[in-house]
């Protein structure tokens, strides 16, 4: 009988960083070139919000870049300070909100690629979460922000699948919308990782809610913190030469912002 285990799917870092790890590539490339073009200033310093596993951060830092980040779950935080100091980097993940912190050193660009913004309940929240940006970014400094916005006209995604492998261990990844409560601003999502082993299959089951912006919602929110510039926008093909405009059926966005 399959064993299923009820939890929080970032408190087993090895299987989300399997998963959500095995396409760093085109990100770290994307981000790379987005620094090229869009920053107004030299990019030493990185700092990545709900950093997790530190998939990129470790990349980038192999670049030549200093890496830093802060995440709620200490599990992830420890997954990824264990990879940097593996690497023979600082371990420069913290426990902490994306919504309340404070930097000793202004960076030069951030970036959060994987609609983890939208864990954020409140407008309060987001608010906050991009007043941090702006007051931890140097002048001219980027960020890059990806989320999924809900589209006002035709079809929604309502389900995704995703599945990696690494020696004997093997992760399928599901996530679908359970409910969607435009008013609340609020969507239910349910998420799955099936583990395969040589030996074993389990499951892990989680629950969350989400945060919703429609196209309209979101650039309201970008209006309440004039720090940043909203620069260019792009799909999650992650094309360069292939920005993108939002229009109302849009989903998978990423806002290239900078620091006035």
């Amino acid at each position: 009988m399959q064993e299923i285990i009820q939890g929080h799917l970032y408190d087993y870092p090895k299987y989300y960083d399997l998963v959500f790890g095995s396409d760093w590539k085109a990100e770290y490339q994307f981000l790379q070139a987005c620094f090229a073009q869009y920053s107004k200033r030299k990019i030493t310093r990185i700092f990545e919000p709900a950093c997790g596993t530190g998939r990129l951060m470790v990349k980038l830092a192999a670049s030549g870049y200093e890496v830093a980040g802060n995440d709620l779950n200490p599990y992830a935080v420890q997954f990824c300070n264990d990879r940097l100091k593996r690497r023979g980097f600082p371990q420069s993940a913290v426990v902490g909100d994306m919504a309340a912190f404070k930097v000793k050193r202004k960076f030069d660009a951030a970036f959060n690629m994987i609609n983890s913004f939208r864990h954020l309940q409140t407008e309060r929240e987001a608010v906050a979460h991009l007043q941090c940006i702006a007051n931890g970014l140097a002048k001219g400094g980027v960020y890059a922000l990806g989320l999924h916005l809900t589209p006002t006209v035709g079809e929604r995604i309502n389900e995704e699948s995703w599945s990696a492998r690494r020696g004997n261990l093997a992760v399928l990844s599901t996530m679908w919308s359970e409910k969607l409560d435009l008013k609340k601003r609020a969507e239910h999502i349910g998420m799955t990782f099936d583990i395969y082993t040589l030996t074993k299959h389990f499951r892990i089951e989680d629950r969350m809610v989400y945060r919703t912006y429609t196209a309209r919602q979101f650039d309201s929110l970008l209006k309440k913190v004039p720090e940043l510039d909203l620069l260019e926008t792009y799909d999650f093909m992650y094309e360069m030469s292939h920005p993108v405009t939002i229009t109302p059926e849009s989903e998978d966005i990423v806002f290239i912002l900078r620091r006035k």
